[in-house]
Formats: structure tokens, C-alpha cells, sequence
């Protein structure tokens, strides 16, 4: 009886469809520094998504929203001016752009009859808490359950304060700025907001001091102020309130908000000289943008290249710093 010879023939091929070529923008002026299609672009690449971040020069909000319903677009980064006027047109926003009262990032969900649904959040104040997660080593010995400290009373500011209150378990947040009214509208906001209560306006060294002398002093700080020496009497008195509270006996740590033309701030090497640990801005740009992606992929945090992104945007940074000396 003779064997039979039986030959495994392969399954067909089945054709795996390339993923589609998709784009997002960042909506906003003056935005030729920007570094958000670079770092979004390394994300994409490295995930093999044909998909890219362009600058959209405008505060046309009514153009954008049309361009928002192209099938192609995948969301939007929105940057000044116009993170407090887009929020109006939108369908929903999230706890955090409603309590920050701005909005840096727009994502669609499927709505009734397959209408887009625009959402806005703000995810720079998930830049602020992870800048501190991801580099501080012990959290509960740094700031948790310890006064904060804010410096500057714009936009980054109002993010800041967010997430030092809702994320970081500061007591108090002390705010430092060099125009008394920034601070009042600030302040007037988040009590309007539901969390007003926190806040403390630092108007004197003297009162830095007092604090400082009750063991008060912060445990995270969050530097908000563009790299300028203090000219005014105003910014003069916020520098030695600063000061005053770098010099306390117990250090914490400290993001520097400002990263352009450099990282390297002039506040942070007074910090990092009394000894604090410096947490450079282009974390918040990096972990901002991290969230971003999440929302826009649906790739988990745990499954982005972020280390190849930001060592992306510090190469970049090292780049032109370089250039300008």
C-alpha cells in the first residue's frame, strides 16, 4: 500500500489596508517657533501613521470650524488667541477646559446620524502634573499635601493652578506676579469656578518671609514668566518674593514654564543654585502633547514612542539655543 503525499496549500493573502492619510492643525498666530508638528510628527512616524500637524495661521474661527468637518482631519491643537473664544462653538468640553476656562485641544466623538461632534479639553494642565510625576522620585516628600506656588498670571498660570489643586494635593497655592490685576481676575475666576478658596496672593517679600518663617513654603513651584531680568519696581518685587521663598530651609522642586529661545532660564539657575530640582518646560510641552495623541490615536500612553519624541524636542531645543549664542 503505497503513502499518500498530501501538500499544505497557504491561505490567500489577505490584504492589509494602509492606514489612511489623515491631518490635524494647530489653530493660532504666531506659530512658526512652534514645536507641536515636529513632536507629533515623530509620534505618527514612528506609529506608521501617514498623518501630520499643520500651523494654521488664524483666528478665523468660522473658516476653522469648517475645516474641522473635512473626513481627513483627525482633531486640533489651538493655541492664543483663541483657547478662550473657540469654546463657545463647541459641542462639549471636559471638567478641565470648563474650570481652566480655556481650551488647547480639539477631538470628535460620533454623534446622533453620524455628526461630528467637536470636544475641547486642556491638556496643559496634564503638562504640568506629569512634568512633576514623571520627574520627581518622591512626591509625598516633595509637595503633596504642601503649599504650591505659582509665578506669572496668564494662561499657563491658569493651568498651573488646575492641576497643583486638582492633581498635586497643594493646601494652599500662593500666587506671585507682578500685576496685581492678573491675580484678581485670576482669582475671581476660579472662586467663580469652585476653587477659589486655595488661592493666596503674595504681594510683599515681607509676607514671603512670614510664611517661610512658619514653615509654609511650597514644595512645587511653577514658574510662568517669559526670561526677562526685572526692569519694573513691580517685577522687581515678584523676583525677590521668588527669591525669598527659594531660600527657605525645605527645598521641592520647580517646572520653568518657558522654554523659548532656551530651557535655561535665568529662574532656573537661581532655584538650581538653592537648590531645588529644576523640571525644564519642554516636559509640559512633551506631556501635554502625550494626552494629545492619546486622544487622537486612541494609542495607550503606554504604547507611544514618547521617548523618541521628546528626545526629538530636546535635540531641537539644544538646536536653536545653540544657534543663538
Amino acid at each position: 500500500m503505497s503513502a499518500t503525499t498530501t501538500q499544505t496549500v497557504a491561505p490567500p493573502a489577505v490584504a492589509v489596508p494602509a492606514p489612511e492619510q489623515k491631518h490635524g492643525y494647530l489653530f493660532g498666530t504666531k506659530l512658526a517657533a512652534s514645536l507641536s508638528p515636529m513632536f507629533h510628527g515623530t509620534i505618527y512616524a514612528d506609529l506608521g501613521l501617514p498623518w501630520e500637524q499643520h500651523r494654521l495661521e488664524s483666528s478665523d474661527i468660522p473658516a476653522f470650524l469648517e475645516l474641522l468637518q473635512q473626513p481627513a482631519v483627525y482633531g486640533s491643537a489651538v493655541t492664543m488667541p483663541n483657547k478662550v473664544t473657540i469654546m463657545s462653538h463647541l459641542d462639549e468640553i471636559t471638567d478641565e477646559c470648563r474650570d481652566v476656562g480655556a481650551c488647547n485641544t480639539i477631538y470628535f466623538k460620533d454623534g446622533p446620524g453620524g455628526k461630528r461632534l467637536l470636544c475641547g479639553t486642556n491638556t496643559d494642565t496634564a503638562g504640568v502634573r506629569e512634568s512633576f510625576y514623571q520627574n520627581v522620585a518622591n512626591p509625598d516628600a516633595v509637595f503633596h499635601d504642601k503649599p504650591a506656588m505659582v509665578v506669572g498670571g496668564g494662561g499657563a498660570a491658569r493651568s498651573a493652578v488646575y492641576a497643583l489643586w486638582r492633581w498635586m494635593r497643594a493646601t494652599k497655592i500662593y500666587l506671585v506676579n507682578r500685576d496685581a490685576s492678573e491675580v484678581k481676575a485670576l482669582m475671581d475666576d476660579c472662586t467663580a469656578r469652585g476653587y477659589g478658596d486655595v488661592l493666596v496672593h503674595v504681594s510683599t517679600p515681607e509676607q514671603a518671609e512670614e510664611l517661610v518663617r512658619s514653615g509654609a513654603g511650597p514644595g512645587a513651584i511653577v514658574s510662568c514668566v517669559p526670561d526677562f531680568p526685572p526692569q519694573t519696581a513691580e517685577e522687581k518685587t515678584a523676583r525677590q518674593i521668588f527669591e525669598t521663598f527659594l531660600a527657605a530651609e525645605s527645598k521641592g522642586a520647580m517646572l520653568e514654564m518657558c522654554y523659548n529661545p532656551t530651557p535655561y532660564t535665568q529662574s532656573g539657575a537661581i532655584a538650581e543654585g538653592q537648590g531645588w530640582q529644576v523640571i525644564l518646560g519642554t516636559e509640559a510641552l512633551i506631556w501635554q502633547g502625550v494626552e494629545q495623541d492619546m486622544l487622537w490615536t486612541g494609542v495607550s500612553r503606554e504604547k507611544l514612542p514618547v521617548k523618541n519624541a521628546s528626545d526629538a524636542v530636546k535635540k531641537r531645543v539644544a538646536e536653536i539655543a545653540s544657534a543663538r549664542k
